[in-house]
């Protein structure tokens, strides 16, 4: 029976790959076991003999420097640094170099040693994660505890391999705008919003953004966020339901909703998709005559979504921690596209809660970023916005970024931040008469342009909608306006 107190190793693999790199160097920089050795992960840690990690860091350091690496110039580098006694002298490098004939089957013993690297890993992690379960006073929280060992390893899977070669990120960037030019425009990379003119300012929600929807409360930034959600979740365009500009393909996403149940969240997903107004329903104020076209649309509604892939988590105050490994199991099991949180201000953090406010809530935003960077997919997250921006005495009551409420951090990790507004609930704006429109100003935009996008919020199906820009008399009609569900026109109280 193997001794479960000896950590998994395997000596021979390590001199193999020692004694390879040796053969391998030809002089000309063309060191392809080293090379490999970098790509797969090899640290000086995968070596379990302290002789082997000393001779592979002395490698590593000599490669940096673009020195040659082979028997002579290894010896010399490690009697100039006072490890060749250390190691076992001249005979033992030179043992490296006999015991491999060929480096044919560098790869396979590259295999062996990271394979034992990571069991040995994955033993010192989960020791950790012993030691915290019996740790009750320090993590009263087993969820804290969980997502921290889901994290730790799988960290442990995508730690090799991390970094792009230069020239390869140069040449995948060559082909995105090579694609631009032949798209004429349209959406090549990221997923669609769902609208027209805010696809056209943000070409796309691209994966390992953080995109903050940020408005005071009872705005519509649930609203958006929702609408958002199942235009990707259907392939569909909001307003008119056509596919969107990126094939039209049906986008995974996932949905943290720590403020509403699900059961609302549903309910007002199947409403404003059938164009029904809940408020009328749920009094019972609907006339006989319009109760069976009202049932048609929803049954319509009903079937359209039901086999979307939304997968919601109505969990209260989730740990930022217990979040990412819910959506890590997410991403795995069902290949999520885009996240929704609901929202930001809602989240806890354990190790920030002893501190301020304001620290957690930057923790918070940090690790909302990393979950973005990490999973390669774009996530939403909404965020309440302070009573700055009516205190300033501005007629518009315009927020600004620094409005962001309990932390500048917000405004920092986004790479968009959408401030939503509309002018109908200030009673000074001169736009107050109007009261379907909706205000998204992007007021950050890392990859892209900034600026204002008007849409239409119809507020008894809780729905956003396209509105064609400003323009002058006599020009067409936009298409989203002639695309515009009749439902609207006939009686918008439906």
């Amino acid at each position: 029976m193997q001794d479960l107190k000896t950590p998994p190793n395997n000596v021979e693999a390590e001199r193999a790959v020692l004694g390879s790199i040796l053969l391998d160097t030809t002089g000309r920089g063309e060191d392809r076991v080293m090379d490999e050795c970098r790509t797969r992960g090899i640290v000086p840690e995968a070596f379990y003999n302290p002789a082997n990690r000393t001779v592979y860091t002395t490698m590593l350091e000599m490669s940096r420097s673009s020195k040659s690496v082979d028997a002579l110039t290894l010896i010399e580098e490690l009697r100039c640094t006072n490890k060749l006694e250390a190691v076992g002298g001249v005979g033992y490098i030179q043992s490296l170099i006999d015991q491999v004939p060929t480096t044919a089957h560098a790869e396979h013993y590259i295999g062996i040693l990271r394979g034992k690297y990571v069991r040995r890993l994955m033993i010192e992690r989960a020791t950790s994660v012993v030691e915290k379960c019996f740790d009750e006073g320090e993590y009263p929280d087993p969820q804290v505890v969980l997502g921290d060992a889901e994290k730790t390893f799988l960290e442990i899977g995508g730690s090799a391999g991390a970094t792009m070669p230069w020239d390869a990120a140069i040449e995948d960037s060559f082909r995105r705008i090579d694609r631009m030019f032949e798209s004429g425009g349209k959406l090549t990379e990221g997923l669609s919003t769902g609208y027209k003119y805010l696809d056209e300012k943000l070409q796309g929600l691209k994966p390992g953004e953080m995109i903050v929807i940020a408005a005071r409360p009872s705005v519509g930034k649930t609203s958006l966020a929702m609408n958002i959600a199942e235009s990707c979740a259907l392939g569909q365009m909001i307003t008119s339901k056509a596919p969107v500009p990126n094939g039209g393909k049906p986008r995974p996403v996932a949905i943290f909703s720590l403020e509403m149940p699900v059961e609302q969240l549903t309910k007002r997903m199947l409403a404003g998709r059938a164009h029904v107004n809940m408020w009328r329903l749920n009094r019972n104020l609907v006339a006989k005559s319009e109760k069976q076209l009202l049932t048609n649309s929803l049954m319509e509604a009903m079937n359209d979504l039901k086999g979307a892939p939304i997968f919601v988590d109505d969990t209260a105050a989730l740990d930022v921690m217990d979040l990412r490994a819910r959506a890590r199991r997410l991403k795995k099991q069902h290949k999520i596209e885009l996240i929704v949180i609901d929202y930001l201000q809602l989240c806890s953090c354990h190790e920030g809660a002893r501190q301020s406010r304001q620290i957690e809530v930057s923790m918070i935003s940090q690790q909302i970023k990393a979950m973005a960077k990490e999973l390669k997919i774009p996530v939403i997250v909404l965020s309440q916005l302070s009573r700055a921006n009516e205190q300033r005495g501005d007629k518009e009551e315009k927020p600004k970024l620094s409005d962001l409420r309990d932390s500048g951090a917000i405004e920092q990790d986004a790479d968009v931040v959408f401030l939503l507004r509309r002018p109908s609930r200030t009673a000074t704006s001169k736009e107050a008469a109007d009261e379907q429109l909706a205000i998204v100003d992007v007021a950050k935009n890392r990859n892209g342009e900034t600026g204002e996008v008007r849409m239409s919020f119809i507020r008894e199906f809780t729905r956003f909608e396209d509105r064609a820009p400003e323009r002058k008399d006599g020009e067409p009609l936009d298409s989203a306006e002639e695309e515009r569900p009749q439902a609207y026109a006939q009686d918008p109280m439906l």
